[in-house]
């Protein structure tokens, strides 16, 4: 099952964290931006260029000590075909490092629409009679605020293809209790009802581990919210965004995780992307420092989980 093979990764590493791929141009050192604009200039595909480079240069540093990448969609639309390209490559690229791909879309329709989203990231488009992968990841991200309906038929694609999404449950911005904190009965809220919904959906997607392959996105920037998902979703993987940037640290994404200290992964974005400008060293090694973030932030989740 597509989960299994995310905590094999973590396990192996001892690591349940998400390095996000979430690049602006403000994130990459001055030469990378230089070399790709001398051979394309300060167009769209000298930025995508540039991009690339960077996150091939993060991949290596991190593939053998982080489990897993995020890249998020918006980030690589915003270059057009040519971001998309890369964003294909990224993904391609941390695949054959043995990474496991979560790709962020949030993808959210219905039917054939939904359908054509699901083959697009998750399966395979059919050319005539051939069978093609445009993105290949291993999970991606969806909305699942239209039902069932824009579910369903992502997860068809999941039990063909070994794959997994993580649904929007309890998002970490401020604004999301204005929807999800809302009560459904005199006891349910949204987000409650919603994470309930995963735990259904994935019934048919279990995995050796005892999660299904339907997860749930559940911020850290909401402790209490987190460990009543956790104690109520004991089937439902967590991708835990909000760490570092958004204000979470070790102590708030704790609660994720079960008695083996397995059940969710935690993402960081910004942490890591910007960890060279942060600590002021030489731009060339905006690499080693992503590295050693990474291992910052494993060694201070895994203590509190340890110490919890």
């Amino acid at each position: 099952m597509p989960f299994d093979r995310l905590i094999d990764n973590i396990k192996a590493k001892n690591n349940p964290t998400v390095a996000g791929l979430d690049p602006k141009l403000s994130y990459l050192p001055a030469y990378l931006k230089e070399n790709a604009y001398r051979n394309y200039g300060k167009t769209l595909e000298g930025a995508a260029a540039a991009i690339l480079e960077y996150n091939k240069g993060l991949i290596d540093a991190l593939c053998d000590i982080v489990p897993a990448v995020k890249p998020q969609c918006a980030y690589y639309e915003m270059y057009g075909w040519q971001g998309m390209r890369t964003l294909a490559q990224t993904i391609q690229y941390a695949k054959e490092k043995g990474m496991y791909v979560i790709e962020d879309g949030k993808r959210n329709d219905i039917g054939t629409t939904m359908e054509a989203y699901a083959a697009a990231h998750l399966g395979e488009t059919q050319v005539e009679e051939a069978a093609c992968s445009a993105f290949g990841a291993d999970a991606l991200t969806v909305n699942g605020y239209l039902g069932s309906d824009g579910i369903t038929p992502v997860l068809k694609v999941c039990k063909a293809m070994d794959k997994g999404m993580f649904v929007l449950v309890k998002t970490s911005n401020p604004s999301s209790g204005e929807l999800q904190n809302q009560l459904i009965s005199s006891e349910d809220t949204v987000y409650y009802t919603m994470g309930m919904m995963c735990e259904q959906w994935g019934r048919e997607l279990m995995g050796a581990y005892g999660y299904s392959g339907v997860g749930a996105v559940v911020g850290a920037t909401y402790p209490a919210q987190l460990q009543e998902l956790r104690e109520a979703l004991p089937h439902t993987f967590f991708l835990v965004p909000g760490y570092g940037a958004q204000g979470g640290g070790a102590r708030d994404v704790a609660p994720a995780f079960d008695q083996n200290g397995l059940g969710a992964i935690i993402n960081s974005s910004r942490g890591i992307l910007c960890a060279w400008q942060k600590e002021g060293c030489d731009e060339r090694d905006y690499a080693g420092a992503a590295r050693r973030e990474a291992i910052r932030m494993r060694d201070e989740i895994v203590g509190c989980i340890q110490a919890g």
